[in-house]
């Protein structure tokens, strides 16, 4: 249940987070820079994510969710994934390092 209630909490943060910078982008390589924290989002294909990743989404804490979409975002030095994710109604977003750790 603390997993269950942490995963709820660090997706409606990330959701928060993530909805205040996504900008519109072309679907195919999209890459969003803001100039003033030097932040870079490229969006990767789901298949194309590192097994480290992958393994981490079907893990129990995420088996439930459906990743839609995935960006390899650069942010002050650090790599992680940004990772879009529905279950029913309810849509996220979880951030992943390349190790397949939560990220900060």
């Amino acid at each position: 249940m603390k997993k269950f209630i942490l995963s709820a909490a660090i997706i409606a943060l990330t959701t928060v987070a993530f909805a205040q910078t996504n900008e519109t982008q072309a679907p195919e390589q999209a890459t969003a820079t803001a100039a003033q924290d030097s932040t870079t989002s490229t969006k990767v294909e789901l298949t194309a994510l590192p097994e480290a990743v992958k393994t981490t989404l079907t893990s129990d804490a995420y088996k439930a969710w459906t990743a839609t979409e995935a960006y390899l975002v650069k942010e002050n030095g650090k790599e992680y994934y940004q990772i879009n994710v529905t279950k029913e109604e309810e849509k996220g977003s979880v951030k992943i390092n390349v190790d397949g750790t939560p990220a900060s």
